[in-house]
């Protein structure tokens, strides 16, 4: 709706004067980024919030204004404006992240009327079924829903969208299944209670399974599926840029099945169930090969399965695809083309750190140098490069491999990871004779780098001669381009980085549409902070710096922190502020 036809609808339903109206626009022309019109009425004082809010309900119920654009006008979290709202047309409001949700109680709405209205039964109280609407101003799917539902109470709940579609997705897939779980039932009654192996070019229900699992998590480029066995079901779901999203829940007797089929692929024992295995499976999913790393773990309602998921094809990945901002790319490029040193990458597990290796390597290797890596384990396989796996059981630890790699004459060394004192003295040391090393570590952010290689009891000196840099890093997850929008952060976040963000700032959010499976977001990119080992810095640390003065001399380099860094891509609208906050507020 356009500005002045809000304001005149403000003004008949009484809620401000003609001369208020007047002087917010007055005010809003003044402003370098101007700002809504009822966000200014409301600076003002001209206009409650909550009257504001409630005005917006009442446009909603006659069908002239949608529940997005309630959202987008004001600045409080979506969850804090859906419980307003909640209580505003007496709906309860529900959140579905935490609420533990039984498939089989949707049964009772055909699921054609379930898509159609993303809206399911979740929960059932006596003889009254509760329902939750993505949109909880759609008359037409209270009717629809009401129909079907026959012999019982209905009561409407409202959440979040992108929680309702999400569930609204799993359903299709759980609908999708429900053949192939009642063909296993009878594959194991027919077999005695065991799994039936698949005949020669017929796969067994079971093995099907498994198959629409794989499929689904591909499609949904999932980094690590996790099966567990709970006490009433058995639980998939699927880690998608950094977090957990549940995509099949069984009935409990399923785990049994999924187990020992998993483990066959895997080639592991399938009748042990008390101690941890870790295998390996590759097959070809919609036409692409790919690596599934398979690890048990006994716990006390059965085990857990988690299936680390390797696309073959992203080893081809390049250095400047990563998302790395252009300083800190350059920052990054300049110390992995030192000819001899040590170059750390730093961050917490599923942080991307052995993807920058990867592109790193990718962006110098060359016939004419000797690369050489050792991991635990070798994830991706790379031409020009040899890699060596760390196999402890063998004696192959990642210093045993180092001192082998030392006598191959190699002249750049990848270390998978420095997780002890005698690994990191052979990699200072090859650093000192004429190699460049490339390695990862684990570290808040890339100052304290330099303290935890002391604390490894390494002197100062000789982590001072040999360093070139070090990054740290995270993962933000990217703003759908197709949905997202314009917002005005919380007064109190602005407040907090009004010395980081220009006068005229934008940032944006974005709510969830098909594109991004209502998530809001699409893939991630990597933020970082690059100290380099300049002769500055080498000079404070072999002369044992404070952690201050290092960071003072990294200023005086041009160092931007992580914050600030990731900062630049919400005001670029890469992101969110608060995917910001969530990742790289340290």
């Amino acid at each position: 709706m356009a500005k002045v036809r809000i304001g005149d609808r403000l003004i008949s339903a009484g809620l401000i004067t003609n001369a208020q109206l007047e002087k917010a626009l007055e005010e809003q022309r003044k402003q370098v980024r101007r700002k809504k019109i009822v966000r200014v009425l409301v600076d003002l004082g001209y206009l409650e919030e909550s009257k504001l809010l409630g005005f917006f309900v009442e446009l909603c119920k006659r069908g002239e204004l949608n529940l997005l654009s309630i959202l987008e006008d004001f600045p409080n979290s979506e969850e804090n404006i859906l419980m307003l709202l909640s209580k505003m047309i007496n709906m309860e409001y529900v959140d579905l992240d935490n609420y533990e949700f039984n498939p089989s109680i949707a049964d009772c709405v055909p699921f054609g009327i379930i898509e159609r209205y993303t809206s399911f039964p979740f929960a059932q109280d006596g003889d009254t079924i509760k329902v939750v609407l993505a949109d909880p101003f759609d008359i037409q799917a209270k009717e629809a829903i009401s129909r079907s539902i026959r012999g019982k109470k209905v009561a409407f709940c409202i959440a979040k969208k992108e929680q309702v579609v999400a569930v609204v997705i799993r359903l299709s897939l759980n609908d999708s299944v429900k053949l192939l779980v009642q063909n296993i039932r009878e594959e194991m009654t027919g077999a005695t209670g065991t799994i039936m192996a698949d005949d020669d070019g017929n796969k067994s229900a079971i093995t099907k399974l498994i198959g629409v699992i794989f499929e689904t998590a591909v499609k949904q480029k999932t980094s690590d599926i996790h099966i567990e066995a709970t006490e009433t079901s058995t639980l998939v779901r699927n880690r998608v840029d950094g977090v957990m999203r549940e995509a099949f829940k069984f009935d409990k007797d399923m785990f049994a099945p999924l187990s020992s089929r998993m483990k066959l692929m895997a080639n592991l024992d399938i009748a042990e169930r008390r101690k941890p295995q870790d295998g390996r499976y590759s097959d070809i999913i919609m036409g692409k090969p790919y690596d599934f790393r398979i690890s048990t773990l006994p716990i006390i309602t059965g085990e857990s399965i988690v299936i680390r998921i390797l696309d073959k094809s992203k080893v081809l990945v390049r250095l400047e695809d990563l998302g790395i901002s252009e300083l800190n790319y350059n920052r990054f490029n300049e110390a992995i083309k030192q000819p001899n040193g040590i170059v750390l990458v730093t961050g917490p597990t599923g942080s991307g750190k052995t993807t920058t290796l990867y592109a790193a390597l990718n962006a110098i290797k060359s016939v004419t140098h000797k690369i050489i890596t050792v991991e635990d384990p070798v994830e991706y396989q790379m031409d020009l490069i040899q890699q060596v796996m760390v196999n402890e059981r063998a004696g192959m630890t990642f210093a045993a491999g180092l001192r082998s790699i030392l006598r191959q004459d190699p002249d750049i060394i990848m270390i998978g990871e420095i997780r002890d004192k005698e690994t990191l003295q052979i990699a200072l040391q090859a650093a000192l004779t004429g190699h460049l090393v490339l390695a990862t570590l684990h570290t808040n952010d890339a100052i304290s780098g330099v303290a935890r290689l002391l604390d490894m009891g390494v002197e100062s000196f000789f982590i001072g001669s040999t360093i070139c840099g070090f990054q740290a890093q995270r993962l933000v997850r990217k703003l759908c381009p197709h949905c997202r929008y314009e917002v005005e952060p919380p007064e109190k976040m602005l407040v907090q980085i009004k010395n980081l963000i220009p006068e005229d700032y934008h940032f944006y959010k974005s709510h969830g549409c098909n594109n991004c499976g209502m998530q809001g977001y699409v893939g991630r990119e990597v933020v970082s902070e690059v100290i380099l080992g300049t002769e500055g810095m080498r000079r404070l640390i072999s002369a044992n710096a404070t952690k201050d003065e290092l960071l003072a001399e990294a200023r005086k380099d041009g160092f931007v922190t992580m914050f600030e860094d990731a900062l630049l891509k919400a005001l670029e609208g890469r992101t969110s502020l608060d995917e910001v906050y969530r990742v790289a507020k340290l």
